[in-house]
């Protein structure tokens, strides 16, 4: 029997679940548009811990959302995650963020692509196959109206850029699953469980988030 505590922390949603054996126990989580995740985070592992009815020296194995994402909230969720690592003295476990974003849609057939916004009409997208298959590598892209043209079977897209995406993305066999916007910690189970499995995990001391992009930061606004 093993117990994983999940952290995903990538994008607005701060969101942590305690696994047991691959199976999602509890789950809390909640987005906002602050980004409270330097508030919520640590609250949320210690009450999810108590709620398990276990305590932090039951867990076997740390996973965290790798990126890409948010800058600031994939340094928190790290952050979080090593030093419990540390502490424990147990192994850590990076989850693609796009792989636990495409686990949430339950489709049969076709494609799906999770996207994250990278602001304007940029996205961090994945490409995967109905059973969760990459069939393309992450990469940072501008969505445009010729964007994924030369797919002819249903493309799902999954994850915070609908509203801007499905203006420009409009063939038929395009499908938009509005209500999946952000990855889950939830969904993390599986994913995390088979990678404890086959002891693939990483380096707690040399491990760093996949943001894809340099962080820039604004230069401050001139009064």
């Amino acid at each position: 029997m093993s117990f994983i505590l999940n952290i995903e922390t990538a994008t607005k949603n701060c969101s942590v679940s305690i696994a047991k054996n691959g199976e999602t126990i509890l789950c809390k989580e909640i987005a906002e548009e602050g980004y409270s995740h330097a508030e919520k985070l640590h609250v949320f592992i210690e009450e999810i811990i108590a709620e398990a009815k276990i305590s932090v020296q039951d867990l076997d194995a740390i996973a965290v959302s790798q990126g890409p994402g948010s800058y600031t909230g994939l340094r928190i969720g790290v952050s979080a995650a090593k030093g419990l690592c540390f502490a424990l003295n147990i192994p850590l476990i990076a989850v693609d963020t796009l792989q636990t974003l495409a686990s949430q849609a339950k489709v049969s057939d076709g494609k799906i692509i999770p996207m994250l916004d990278a602001r304007r009409m940029e996205v961090y997208s994945e490409i995967f196959n109905a059973n969760l298959e990459i069939e393309r590598e992450i990469q940072a892209e501008v969505i445009d109206e010729n964007s994924f043209a030369a797919f002819t079977e249903t493309i799902y897209f999954v994850g915070d850029c609908a509203e801007k995406c499905k203006q420009v993305l409009t063939k038929e066999n395009f499908v938009f699953l509005e209500d999946i916007k952000y990855p889950s910690a939830s969904a993390m189970s599986k994913i995390s469980f088979d990678k404890y499995q086959k002891s693939d995990t990483v380096d707690v001391a040399y491990f760093e988030p996949y943001y894809l992009k340099d962080f820039m930061m604004a230069p401050p606004s001139k009064k």
